[in-house]
């Protein structure tokens, strides 16, 4: 029987593409439900839905907001 080898996980963030919150979430610095909030104040990067229950991030945006997340205001 053959065994299937699993490749390992990458440790950063992709500079580009679409990312969900599972997969970002080591690299940020508060829980999920803050980085809600500080969506919604327009202070951290904005979901795009897909979904009812698919959400996606712009990498771009978070590399943005995690460079500067205090300065940070989405749609500059």
């Amino acid at each position: 029987m053959a065994r299937t080898q699993e490749l390992p996980k990458p440790e950063t963030l992709p500079a580009t593409g679409k990312s969900r919150f599972s997969q970002f979430k080591k690299f940020i610095p508060v829980s999920k439900e803050k980085f809600r909030q500080l969506c919604k104040e327009g202070r951290a990067p904005q979901p795009e839905r897909m979904g009812i229950r698919c959400t996606f991030y712009d990498n771009g945006e978070l590399h943005r907001w995690l460079a500067d997340p205090v300065n940070y205001r989405a749609g500059e």
